[in-house]
């Protein structure tokens, strides 16, 4: 283990969720055009040197974006784009409806945002049992069925709120005597993807007076949770009862009143409720700096107006400086109202409230003999603005030019633009920042660094080693893979979401701390060299693209060795460059998943010479091999005195001892398992040194007697990852990829948006086994299923503008995939959605990483156009640490740019690779799917 230490400036987090940002960090250079005219002293502020693409600008919008517009005259105006929590009501009402007996539910919501509802019903006398799907005549125009459960209803724009505010609404139709006696539902924001729920249960309307009581049915009861998250807090909720029944009205009933049901007498007439709810937003806010000359008294003065609607208190550091250097003085007095010193080198001035007006402003006047104004503002005491890293500076004209206003047209010829460089300069008064400030930052961290130490931004670690590994890239250039000593501790997963931040918001921008932490040293080794020459084996080259070479059938045959021997040179010419082999041992189960005697290698597929010549003749082509390795559980051979089997036999003859002891149907007397248990055989415990020492020499001899390249491990979440870095020492693989498969996150049946904790648990397994080995990305075939399922392509942008899967953590180590033996085949575990599998081909054959094209895929329809995007892949160089700029991230579309050589798209969007430095040509073209290469 070693302890490495980044200075780094971290923003300030809102609870969990990374993707609220709200620390002002530097920000985006701009251009200064200044007209030599004073009395015309306009300030054109130009674009930043380089383009965003909306998404990745969109990005961005989780830190204020401070920018500027073109103003007229004098007057200079920048924008601040910065996420904020801002309150609003969700609206609950229960109203008569347009028959005599029909009532009407209402759920509206007064904050911006793509609001779906999402609920089901409960019927009358329902058991075990809450959402079911409504009657038809009971569901509004363009919703959606999910499964058999649930219904889907955007809410749409309607009136406005009492205080003004754009209401989004949908109104359900509740007919009479339909026998419901409640309504379901959850709010989901669908642009942030996040559900809005009560106290993490489902919101209950009930629609029937003795509904058995709940914590989740709509009452004075407890608020809102966010879901995912711990945003969202509501605090009271108010009910507002229209059972308004008059008892003098109840004497007057004639006698059809009591033929009434005891169903009817019991439906409350109405209610109503507001829910207060919180949400973070894009707010955009202004700070404006007008200036003008005047005389007073025979001398010349600069007027400068302040004004802001930046919500808040708000504090303007200032000063004046004398020419270029910017070295910030106090001017002489007059001060505007309540201005302070600080530290005889700036002064404050609190703004104040504008009349009528949101926002603040100050008014402020300075002799003439200064040449700028310079300014950094601070809101609420925890909030700094300023322009890059530096101050704001505001150039003051010279009383010349109101001598000589002359023809504007002739002094913009004299424009000149000014390129504000991207360096992180603090305050110039940074020296001398109060000691009470100091003392808070070191407190704050102090107290609770302590906590995130080695959670806090191991990411970036992985970041920064996958750039060094590229741009170490073109300088190791060896194809046979070398080797080194790794630690034999079991390291610390290391790449987490941060839970909680640790500095205060002044000292990200002005401090920046020291933070440490803990990863595994042999991973970081291994991912700080190039492509072609690896520090550890297992890993490759970068340029893989593999080739599963069979399916869930393939055994059938019985000769299914020799049928790829035939079609070796084909996969060849089609551009594999690995091809992953079926189980070769004895096994119970015809696919080779339960094997038996491991040195037995006559298996369905064939028996072991053809195996041989098999991988023989993939070499002549060029092409290398992977085993399936099945080292998590082995079938026994015969039964114990309780008339279990557990002992084996054949050339690894174990008993007992070698099975984990907490595998419940096989009794063994090893150590408890170092991971999940895969209950159809015995599990084998990996931590018995015997076991260990028999594995690894069944790798090396199957190296050495068939020739096999590397591995793909079978169900390696039965097994401590650090196992699996021993066995890949002593076996010394090519290529190795491990089958990390659990279940990714979910909500109502429908994939989260956040998949982080999914793709974590992959990412620390590699890191467990100490990145010497890869795995196969789970978490981004799921998340591809959702984008093209539901046409939500947005998906494909996780909160940082990467992609969303292992590929955008660790791209040297993500094998990506769209189907498998498993997955689909006849199996069909987990089938990607039919007619669509090229537009994940496109995706994934075109990003970093190493894809892995299914068999049943190669030789289909698909063939043709696979191999032209492996032609593409393969022509422009792309590896899998190739660089990647995510272009757009829409519902419809997806694209992106590759190496400055591929761009791509996916969906029915429409999307044009930018004119610039290259020109592009389209290369491949498909359903809804289209790749560029430049020219």
């Amino acid at each position: 283990m070693s302890t490495v230490a980044f200075e780094t400036v971290f923003p300030l987090c809102h609870s969990k969720l990374s993707l609220y940002r709200l620390k002002h960090i530097p920000l985006r250079p701009f251009f200064i055009t200044c007209s030599s005219n004073l009395h015309d002293a306009s300030f054109i502020f130009g674009q930043p040197q380089r383009t965003l693409s909306p998404v990745h600008a969109a990005t961005l919008t989780d830190t204020p974006v401070l920018h500027s517009l073109q103003c007229p005259d004098n007057t200079n105006t920048f924008e601040i784009d910065q996420i904020q929590m801002v309150e609003g009501k969700i609206f609950v009402k229960l109203d008569h409806g347009k028959g005599l007996r029909d009532r009407e539910l209402r759920v509206s919501c007064n904050l911006p945002g793509k609001w779906i509802l999402h609920w089901g019903v409960t019927y009358d006398g329902d058991v075990g049992r809450e959402w079911d799907q409504p009657p038809h005549d009971m569901i509004p125009f363009g919703s959606v069925h999910i499964k058999d459960y649930a219904i889907e209803t955007p809410l749409m724009k309607s009136s406005l709120s009492a205080e003004g505010d754009t209401l989004h609404e949908v109104r359900i139709d509740l007919k009479a005597n339909n026998g419901i006696s409640a309504v379901n539902f959850v709010l989901k924001d669908q642009e942030a993807g996040v559900w809005y729920k009560k106290g993490r249960r489902d919101f209950k309307v009930s629609l029937i007076n003795d509904l058995k009581t709940d914590t989740n049915i709509i009452g004075p009861t407890r608020g809102f949770d966010l879901w995912p998250g711990n945003f969202g807090q509501l605090s009271k909720m108010f009910l507002k009862s229209e059972v308004d029944q008059d008892d003098s009205s109840e004497s007057q009933d004639d006698s059809s009143d009591s033929r009434v049901s005891e169903q009817e007498n019991n439906k409350p007439e109405g209610f109503y409720e507001e829910l207060p709810i919180t949400k973070m937003v894009m707010v955009t806010n202004s700070i404006s700096v007008s200036t003008k000359k005047y005389f007073e008294s025979g001398a010349v003065k600069d007027l400068l107006y302040f004004e802001t609607d930046l919500p808040g208190d708000i504090v303007i550091h200032w000063g004046v400086c004398r020419n270029d250097s910017r070295r910030w003085e106090v001017p002489p007095p007059p001060y505007p109202p309540g201005t302070v010193s600080f530290k005889d080198r700036a002064l404050r001035t609190q703004l104040r409230p504008r009349d009528g007006l949101k926002g603040s402003s100050a008014l402020i006047t300075l002799e003439e003999e200064f040449s700028g104004f310079v300014f950094v503002l601070k809101q609420n005491e925890n909030t700094w603005f300023k322009y890059m890293g530096n101050d704001f500076y505001i150039p003051l004209a010279s009383s010349s030019c109101l001598l000589d206003i002359g023809n504007k047209e002739d002094q913009s010829e004299g424009v000149q633009r000014k390129v504000i460089s991207q360096e992180n300069s603090f305050f110039p008064f940074t020296d001398i920042i109060p000691n009470e400030i100091k003392n808070l930052v070191t407190d704050n961290s102090s107290g609770k660094s302590q906590k995130t130490k080695s959670k806090i931004a191991p990411r970036n670690i992985f970041q920064e080693i996958e750039r060094l590994a590229t741009e170490a890239y073109n300088i190791f250039r060896s194809s046979i893979p070398t080797f080194s000593k790794a630690t034999t501790a079991k390291p610390e997963a290391t790449i987490v979401e941060p839970e909680t931040t640790t500095v205060e918001p002044e000292t990200s921008i002005m401090e920046p701390q020291e933070t440490t932490i803990v990863v595994s040293e042999a991973s970081v080794e291994s991912e700080a060299l190039s492509l072609d020459s690896k520090i550890c084996s297992g890993t490759g080259t970068g340029y893989e693209i593999l080739c599963q070479g069979f399916n869930w059938e393939s055994h059938k045959s019985g000769r299914w060795y020799m049928e790829l021997k035939e079609i070796a040179p084909e996969l060849a010419s089609l551009g594999f460059t690995v091809v992953w082999l079926p189980p070769p041992t004895e096994s119970v189960s015809p696919e080779g998943y339960m094997p038996k005697d491991l040195y037995n290698l006559n298996s369905r597929y064939g028996n072991i010479d053809e195996l041989k010549d098999l991988v023989k003749t993939f070499h002549e082509v060029g092409i290398k091999t992977l085993g399936d390795a099945v080292l998590n559980h082995r079938c026994a051979h015969y039964q114990n005195q309780n008339g279990v089997w557990n002992i084996f036999g054949g050339s690894l003859n174990w008993d007992d001892r070698a099975i984990v002891a907490d595998d419940p149907y096989f009794q063994g007397r090893g150590n408890r398992s170092s991971g999940d248990n895969f209950h159809a055989a015995p599990n084998i415990d990996h931590s018995q040194e015997f076991v260990r020492k028999d594995l690894k020499e069944w790798l090396c001899w199957l190296r050495k007697e068939i020739g096999y390249d590397g591995w793909r491990l079978d169900f390696v979440r039965g097994f401590w990852g650090g196992y699996v870095k021993d066995y890949i020492e002593a076996s010394e693989p090519y290529f190795c990829v491990g089958e990390y498969w659990d279940s990714l996150s979910y909500t109502y049946g429908e994939t989260d948006h956040n998949q982080d904790a999914h793709r974590q648990r992959i990412i620390d397994w590699i890191n467990d086994a100490n990145g010497t080995s890869g795995a196969f990305d789970v978490t981004t075939k799921g998340i591809l299923h959702s984008v093209l399922e539901r046409c939500e392509y947005w998906r494909l942008s996780d909160e940082e503008g990467k992609p969303p899967g292992v590929v955008g953590w660790w791209p040297s180590r993500a094998v990506t995939f769209i189907e498998n033996h498993d997955t689909g085949s006849t199996q069909g575990h987990w089938r990607f959605p039919s007619g669509k599998e090229m537009q994940g081909y496109a995706y994934i054959l075109t990003h970093p990483g190493t894809p892995s094209v299914f068999y049943d895929h190669i030789f289909s329809q698909y063939k043709n156009e696979i191999a032209s995007l492996i032609s593409v892949r393969r022509r422009n160089k792309i590896h899998c640490r190739s660089t990647l700029q995510i272009s757009k991230a829409k519902r419809d579309v997806y694209a992106a740019i590759i190496d400055e050589k591929v761009a791509m798209k996916i969906g029915p969007g429409h999307f044009e690779p930018p004119n610039g430095s290259h020109e592009w040509s389209l290369a491949v073209e498909g359903k809804y799917y289209k790749i560029w290469e430049a020219s």
